[in-house]
């Protein structure tokens, strides 16, 4: 009977090709020939310099991968069982670019000359670009069925792979498998799929102990566990640092934090290759790769079991969330069509026109409200300021004298208040009737309407002249009068007062205070006169300037409420038109909105039953991907391989040692 794992791939598969995602489809049947494969892949990356190399051949005890301090690895080794020590160049033919259709040519070398003969293909000889090498070694650990990916080490950046699956965020997946840019220098066509993630069972990321996990390594440990259940981190280097417990523990702490559940194993591939010379056990428990190569063998073990089942469903887990994002959206177009959202735009644009024209209508009636009440009180203060120059005239002038002179200045005063104040009426209008435009400047109408408002021309004969009022004249007959009176009382005054001297009445003295008498009378009376007059004069042309501002006020008053009757009806036309557009719109667009909601709702069905059916698949996977941890393997950990050979000369690669049979 088939795995339930199996059958949920399958399934997957089907609905992925019903969905028409032939990416999902390849990436699937990829993903399920290789479970199905007894082989173990098990990819070893990290950053450049970090020991990935060393490690390989530690593990399998052979130098079979080139380390040290030269130039790191730039094209992936596969590192598999052979009876006997092969090596294979695996690269494009000269000439053809390298893709996915491309069938790539196999060149077997010399072990020894493995290394030499990568570097002349990369420095641009006719061989072809290099995509991977493979090395077959007779070894126990291999020949389980492990295989060993030396992958270039990936950019700092975290950028070094793109091959892993997606995450949950509804971004297009890249489930091509090949690998992008990696740190050695290759760009991303010319380097093999071999060393992408997605091509791998089990993910092993070196790092040294001469520092913590980079935010690049964390990231990418974040990508992978997407994909793979199982993921070690290889802290390699503990025999160069001290204090490597403590760069572990807080390597464990980051990896808590990040939520990421890959095991820590504390390595060191020198101590690994000197405990081999000697076939020391105790050294080779010290290097920590006992624990690395018992968890490589529980996961080889427990791969049909246990790893397959955990890896289909953390992959299926992303396929159906790439699959539900475009219905979620599918769901939210179905509930807001595009006749419906037209529909809604129509009804709030009717809400925005009815406020809009609340808002132009109040805008007219207190602009106006406002301008009569100033118009009316700059032609006031106008006015005033007249009246104040006519009363410092006449305090100090003679209207019998003066009058001529006033007129004239008075009806030009008049005629320049007049100009001033209708100019400043009509800017005001001007200024009102942009103000209101404005309110319907969104709607792409011409709202300000065609007035004309001018200041009249010769205003002064529009006006009325000032009649010169009557003012009493001081007459020959009035001052010979006044000087009687004044010469009188005089002469009767200071007679008495001699007679009591023994003077007559009439005397000398009499007759010259009758004469003072006399003359201060007629001053006075004179001056009476004046001011009389001065009275007279001032309120002539008071009652000449009130008729004046009566007369002005009224009309500028008429033509502010003509204005205010122009943009009135103006507007209201207009805003009439734009309301009867606005419904036929809001009429269609409920007739459209009718015809597709039958369509609608047949389609947000059909999405539903789709979504359920994604549903029950990812609850399965789900379900599968709850098996993450490998059951422990019983018996004691493999021992070391024999003598390290290398791959310098032309000796072949020894077999294991006497102290490793896995």
């Amino acid at each position: 009977m088939a795995p339930v794992w199996l059958d949920v791939v399958d399934e997957t598969v089907r609905v992925c090709a019903a969905h028409g995602r032939t990416d999902l489809v390849r990436r699937l049947q990829q993903k399920r020939a290789q479970l199905l494969d007894s082989k173990l892949r098990v990819l070893v990356t990290g950053e450049p310099k970090q020991g990935k190399s060393q490690l390989v051949n530690a593990l399998i005890n052979a130098a079979v991968c080139p380390a040290g301090d030269g130039p790191t690895t730039s094209v992936p080794t596969v590192v598999h069982h052979a009876e006997v020590p092969t090596a294979t160049l695996v690269h494009t033919a000269a000439g053809e670019p390298a893709g996915p259709a491309a069938v790539p040519d196999r060149t077997p070398v010399p072990v020894g000359e493995l290394a030499s003969r990568i570097n002349a293909s990369q420095a641009g000889r006719p061989d072809g670009a290099v995509l991977h090498a493979e090395v077959g070694v007779p070894r126990g650990l291999l020949a389980s069925g492990l295989v060993l990916v030396d992958g270039p080490g990936f950019d700092g950046d975290g950028s070094g792979f793109n091959g892993d699956a997606p995450g949950f965020n509804g971004g297009a997946p890249n489930f091509d498998g090949d690998a992008p840019s990696f740190g050695g220098g290759e760009p991303a066509s010319r380097v093999s799929p071999v060393a992408s993630p997605a091509r791998a069972d089990v993910v092993v990321l070196v790092s040294d102990a001469t520092r913590e996990l980079s935010v690049a390594e964390v990231d990418l440990l974040l990508r992978m566990a997407r994909e793979h259940p199982h993921i070690v981190v290889a802290l390699t280097k503990i025999d160069l640092v001290p204090h490597w417990r403590l760069v572990a523990d807080r390597n464990r702490q980051h990896l808590a934090s990040a939520g990421v559940s890959a095991p820590l194993v504390p390595v060191s591939a020198t101590l690994r290759l000197q405990a081999a010379q000697a076939n020391d056990q105790a050294i080779n428990a010290e290097s920590g790769f006992p624990e690395l190569i018992a968890r490589l063998i529980r996961s080889h073990r427990a791969k049909r079991d246990v790893l397959a089942p955990a890896t289909v469903g953390l992959l299926v887990s992303t396929v159906i969330q790439q699959l539900a994002t475009p219905l979620r959206a599918g769901l939210s177009a179905a509930g807001a069509s595009e006749p419906l959202a037209r529909l809604h735009e129509a009804q709030r644009a009717l809400d925005q026109l009815r406020r809009c024209s609340t808002s132009w209508q109040n805008t007219l009636g207190d602009e106006m409200a406002n301008l009569l009440s100033d118009v009316e009180y700059d032609l006031r203060d106008r006015t005033r300021q007249i009246l104040r120059e006519v009363d410092e005239a006449f305090d100090a002038a003679d209207p019998l004298r003066a009058w001529g002179p006033f007129q004239s200045w008075l009806e030009t005063a008049c005629t320049d208040a007049a100009e001033a104040n209708f100019a400043w009426l009509v800017q005001r209008c001007d200024w009102i009737v942009n103000r209101v435009a404005g309110h319907l400047a969104g709607y792409g109408e011409d709202g300000v309407p065609e007035w004309s408002v001018e200041t009249p021309g010769a205003l002064s004969e529009r006006l009325a002249a000032i009649e010169q009022p009557n003012v009493e004249r001081f007459t020959p007959l009035q001052m010979a009068f006044a000087g009687l009176r004044g010469s009188y009382i005089g002469v009767l005054m200071f007679g008495l007062a001699t007679t009591l001297a023994g003077m007559p009445l009439i005397n000398p003295i009499s007759l010259g205070a009758g004469a003072l008498f006399a003359g201060k009378s007629i001053r006075d009376e004179s001056k009476s006169l004046l001011k009389r007059r001065q009275a007279t004069a001032k309120s002539a042309a008071q009652r000449h300037v009130d008729d004046f501002f009566l007369r002005l006020n009224k009309e500028c008053k008429d033509t502010a409420r003509w204005v205010q009757h122009l943009l009135r009806d103006h507007y209201t036309a207009l805003t009439e038109q734009i309301h009867d557009g606005i419904v036929h719109s809001a009429r269609t667009a409920k007739q459209a909105a009718d015809a597709d909601a039958v369509e609608r709702d047949q389609r947000h069905r059909d999405i539903q039953a789709q979504m359920r059916r994604l549903a029950v698949l990812y609850e399965r996977a789900q379900q599968l991907a709850a098996a993450r941890a490998a059951p422990t393997v019983g018996g004691p950990a493999p021992a070391v391989d024999g003598p390290a050979p290398t791959v310098a000369g032309p000796a072949p690669v020894a077999a294991d040692g006497p102290g490793h049979r896995a």
